[in-house]
This record gives C-alpha cells, structure tokens and sequence, in this order.
C-alpha cells in the first residue's frame, strides 16, 4: 500500500510540475502574479447621498450600477457603497480612514454638493478635500475626483472660488479628474426625482455612461499599481 500510495504522489507531482510548465510556453502567467492580476479590483465609492443612492434600491445607487458597467466590459470590480447622505467634505474628512479600509485599491471621491447647498466657504471645503487627497496619497490609493459645480444663485464670486477648487486639486493631488458628476442629469426633471436633486434611476444610468471612461483609467492606474 505505501509503494502504491507513493507511485500516486509521484505521479500527481509529474502531471503538476507539466501543467505548470505548459502554461509557462503558453504565455500564461502563473503563482501569485496571476491571483493579483485576476482578483476584483476594491474600489470604495466615497460619498454624500448622490453616491448612497438616495430615494433608490440598491441595485439602482450608482456603485452598484457602476460595478454592472465596468462588468460588461471585462473589469471585475468589488465597490463598496460608502456614501452618507448629507455628507459635507468636513463630514467625510472625519470618516475617512476607517470609511476606507486596508486593502482599498482605488477611490472615487464625491463630496461637496451639500456644502455648496449649504453656502459653506469654499476655503474650508477646499481644505478638508485637500486633506483627504493627501491621506489617499499617502497611503498610495489612485483617487478618481468627482467635480461639482456651485448653484448659480450662490453668485459669480461664490461660484468661481467653489467651482476651481476640483480642478486645482486634481492637478495637485495627481487625481483622476471628472468635472461635474451630475454632467447631463442636473436641471433635468426627467433625470431627477421630486426634489430635483437626486437623479432617478434612469439618471444614474446617465451618470455611470458618461463616467464610465475615467472609472477605466482609475481602474487601470490601480492594477498597474498591484504587486504580486
């Protein structure tokens, strides 16, 4: 029995050791390499309740809707819904780290709405985004920025000062920059719900098509980012 038992160990040792050389002349990556690069990318959608999916079921909130996008195109993702409705930047700054757990490979940064609803200054909007930009860095996490853009009744100077704070800091920071993530929904009763300012589920349909290409180059910078 052991002489059989051993011939058996011997020969799925051989059928392993081929397997594994055949892929090697295959061109096909194996060990550790090929787990890294094969994995679901960890994304942590960072937001106020336009990321939360509020008035919507789960399945209709952006991250989740986000996820069936990139999964169409061949980008296995797992994002993990972390939007608080009625978050502000100051809000979010204080949540961050644990908001963002080890592990997390990229994030999509959306905050600021409210802050801009609220009248809040853009200095301490700018400087609370400026510190979450850097704890990201730091922590070597690809950020993918999600501009806002100020309601016009807040006034011209208003305006300019909370509408330059995305781009500044995208610049900065080395983020990902998407200019307005409410792009073709704002303002457009169709897209949005009863408040006017919560897009429908047919309005994160319209967010996730026009952010689905700079979702891609984050996606891309956090991979090349992967070790093995």
């Amino acid at each position: 029995m052991r002489r059989l038992a051993t011939a058996v160990m011997r020969i799925a040792r051989t059928l392993v050791t081929a397997m594994l050389a055949g892929a090697a002349l295959a061109g096909v990556p194996v060990g550790s390499a090929a787990l890294a690069s094969d994995r679901p990318l960890r994304i942590v959608a960072f937001g106020d309740s336009l990321t939360a999916g509020y008035g919507l079921p789960a399945d209709a909130a952006f991250p989740a809707k986000l996820a069936q996008a990139l999964a169409a195109k061949g980008i296995a993702t797992e994002i993990a819904n972390a939007g608080v409705s009625g978050d502000t930047t100051s809000g979010g700054l204080a949540r961050l780290d644990w908001s963002i757990p080890d592990g997390t490979e990229a994030v999509i940064l959306e905050l600021g709405a409210n802050d801009a609803l609220r009248g809040v200054d853009p200095k301490l909007a700018r400087s609370a985004l400026e510190t979450m930009l850097e704890r990201l860095k730091t922590r070597h996490i690809p950020v993918l920025l999600a501009g806002m853009l100020a309601p016009r009744n807040m006034g011209p100077d208003y305006g300019a000062a909370f509408d330059a704070i995305y781009p500044d800091l995208a610049k900065k920071y080395g983020a990902i920059l998407y200019p307005f993530f409410l792009d073709g929904v704002a303002a457009d009763p169709k897209l949005n719900q009863r408040d006017g300012l919560h897009p429908t589920a047919a309005g994160v349909d319209v967010i996730v098509a026009k952010i689905l290409p700079a979702v891609e180059r984050l996606a891309a910078a956090a991979k090349a980012a992967r070790t093995p």
